[in-house]
């Protein structure tokens, strides 16, 4: 099966595209002590009060234990440990997990291969992380098994505005300013090449259709994307509970059983 990768290859910056993995890591790991103040730049220092209240719209409860994917230096994880105490954070990069607070439980993982037991989790986050994985699908399906039945998902993500005006301003601010700017404070070149990739995968993501139809295919219903600011994007999920799941399941087995000729899609 083709993978369902975020974005095409861009060998503008990596070349081959099999070098991909490994560039993304090391990139993230040059990059990750001044990775909190790019972040700011980028949301004007607005990010923490957006994702607290992105979590509580999602359903965040407290004790929840909650999955931070890709966490980074922990920026989402940091805002949903103001609502529940149980958070843990993973990420492939060990760069980022140094840099992250001392306070998180951080764990060394791709999101393509979870360490963690089936049902272990009430709430799952990817903070604009989501670019950067190899294959949706499989992400998705990960997410999906170490979700408990009525857990939810919730994927924070940048989408570049259809219209070409709109997508050339935000790519002369994320693609160029930004770049520039926090390459000038932190006096390190991987940074602001850093903030040039994350726009391009920004720029180059699939649409919003294609996240959610993903979302439905690992299994996932109440799928849904809410827009705010007209770039900044969440899209949030549930797993049925065991009891309506064994139902939905009870339900399709007497419809194939009365029905052989109907073919169920997946």
């Amino acid at each position: 099966m083709t993978p369902l990768a975020p974005h095409p290859p861009l060998r503008v910056f990596y070349g081959d595209a099999a070098r991909r993995e490994r560039w993304v890591r090391t990139l993230f790991d040059d990059a990750a002590p001044w990775y909190d103040t790019t972040v700011a730049f980028l949301s004007f220092g607005s990010g923490d009060w957006y994702r607290r209240q992105a979590l509580t719209r999602a359903g965040l409860q407290p004790g929840d234990r909650l999955l931070d994917l890709a966490t980074g230096t922990g920026v989402v994880a940091r805002a949903a440990s103001a609502i529940t105490t149980n958070v843990v954070g993973a990420d492939a990069s060990i760069g980022m997990l140094h840099a992250a607070a001392e306070s998180l439980a951080r764990v060394q993982a791709t999101s393509e291969a979870l360490p963690f037991a089936d049902a272990s989790f009430d709430f799952i986050t990817i903070g604009f992380a989501l670019r950067h994985f190899a294959d949706l699908d499989v992400v998705f399906r990960e997410c999906r098994r170490v979700l408990r039945p009525g857990g939810r998902i919730l994927i924070l993500e940048i989408t570049a505005p259809q219209s070409r005006l709109k997508r050339a301003l935000l790519g002369a601010y994320m693609g160029a300013v930004v770049p520039a700017l926090i390459t000038a404070v932190t006096f390190r070149a991987n940074v602001g090449r850093l903030m040039r990739y994350y726009w391009a995968t920004t720029r180059d993501c699939v649409r919003p259709d294609v996240i959610l139809a993903a979302l439905r295919g690992a299994g996932f219903e109440e799928v849904k994307r809410d827009v705010s600011l007209a770039i900044f994007s969440e899209y949030s999920a549930r797993l049925l509970p065991a009891s309506r799941a064994a139902g939905r399941s009870e339900s399709a087995g007497t419809r194939a059983a009365t029905s052989p000729d109907r073919r169920e899609w997946r």
